[in-house]
């Protein structure tokens, strides 16, 4: 079997969307999220609910990361499964970049900008 299949990326969804919801949300790299977000055009303290709507606009369809998925090296969140997504956002007006993980129930973000594929 192929990971992650359809379901477990939707079930990963999910479980974002719960963390979210909870205001268990942990940044990787701060001052990289924060550069990313001026570009994006969006207060860093309004993350929580920027998050709750390009979560709802993330489908299985959209997973751009690898298979089986790449784990972090980052110490935080070592090991975890790195959830990769990528699309056009009716949010931001953009080609959206975004990298997840999930760890004892909190959503770590990794990466979220303007996609950078050319």
């Amino acid at each position: 079997m192929i990971r992650p299949s359809h379901k477990e990326i939707h079930n990963k969804i999910s479980e974002a969307k719960e963390a979210a919801a909870r205001r268990k949300i942990a940044i990787v790299e701060p001052m990289s999220f924060a550069a990313d977000a001026l570009e994006l055009d969006y207060p860093v303290e309004s993350i929580s609910e920027i998050l709750h709507i390009l979560l709802d606009e993330i489908t299985p369809e959209y997973y751009a990361g690898r298979r089986p998925p790449q784990r972090s090296y980052e110490s935080c969140i070592q090991g975890a499964d790195l959830f990769a997504f990528q699309w056009k956002s009716s949010v931001v007006h953009s080609e959206i970049y975004f990298k997840f993980a999930l760890k004892e129930g909190c959503l770590w973000l990794v990466s979220l900008h303007k996609s950078r594929k050319k």
